[in-house]
């Protein structure tokens, strides 16, 4: 017997949550919430969900409770919804900033029913159109204070991954879960916004940039198409994590103009020699 899921906010990450139960047949029923009319409409025009609802309705209504809307809408709207739930209903959530959320619920009478969920995939796009199908498989899925749900609400969300959307899963606490993320992806895309800016400030001629961008360019600032309202949000929920990194990143960047400046060009090759030990880390991910 599948499962009815509510899924609050309709984006790239709710919209191929939505795909991905339905055609895994983990969802039965699917309803969406979402704040901006055109979301909605667009939601129901591709049948990414069954019909759209009030937050109440879903909240009623709905079996699991799928929080999808940008993080700093988070800690505004899980309080009222958990304060809301029947006996064996379950809400996670799948921002990508873990800590406020732990704090804002770490109190609730109805902690139990609540996993804090990451699932680690995603595109530069944004919107109900964005939403890609099978873009979780093979993935990793992120769960944190496992400890914190019940063994029930944990034991459906950890099916709901691997069984509905094809997904890996790893465990850890959210203060950690903020210092990974941080060095991992929150840097990547501020590094892709600040790369995109430089060039549009120096290089004038948009023509030459058409003309000479090449695919390490494109794939470099591929992150700087990301949603401007999704990343501030993200990098102001991980402030004191994303400054840490990025001191140490301007560091290294200071270390390579220094080496330039002094003609280091054998120190210089070291450095870039350390630096594709990356490929052996992510190559033993596949």
């Amino acid at each position: 017997m599948g499962n009815k899921v509510g899924i609050i906010g309709i984006g790239l990450i709710g919209g191929s949550i939505a795909k991905g139960l339905r055609s895994s047949g983990w969802a039965t029923d699917i309803w969406g919430v979402d704040a901006n009319p055109s979301h909605a409409a667009k939601a129901l025009e591709l049948g990414l969900v069954d019909q759209m609802a009030t937050l109440e309705e879903a909240t009623i209504a709905m079996d699991v409770l799928v929080c999808a809307v940008p993080v700093e809408n988070l800690v505004g709207i899980l309080p009222g919804i958990m304060n809301g739930l029947k006996p064996g209903q379950i809400v996670i959530e799948v921002g990508s900033t873990k800590t406020p959320v732990y704090e804002a619920l770490k109190n609730h009478p109805k902690r139990a029913q609540f996993v804090s969920t990451h699932p680690m995939a995603g595109t530069e796009f944004s919107g109900p159109e964005a939403a890609v199908e099978g873009l979780f498989t093979g993935k990793r899925g992120v769960v944190c204070d496992k400890e914190l749900s019940s063994p029930d609400a944990l034991r459906r969300i950890e099916h709901l991954y691997t069984e509905g959307l094809g997904m890996q899963l790893i465990y850890m606490g959210s203060i950690e879960h903020d210092v990974h993320t941080a060095y991992i992806s929150h840097i990547s895309h501020i590094c892709s916004f600040a790369l995109a800016n430089t060039v549009l400030e120096k290089e004038k001629d948009e023509k030459r940039i058409f003309e000479l961008a090449s695919t390490g360019f494109e794939s470099t600032v591929r992150l700087a198409k990301s949603s401007p309202e999704t990343w501030s949000q993200i990098f102001h929920q991980n402030q004191e994590n994303l400054l840490d990194v990025l001191d140490e990143y301007i560091n290294t960047l200071l270390k390579y103009k220094g080496l330039l400046l002094s003609g280091s060009y054998d120190t210089l090759k070291d450095e870039l020699k350390k630096a594709n030990d990356i490929t052996r880390i992510l190559s033993a991910k596949k």
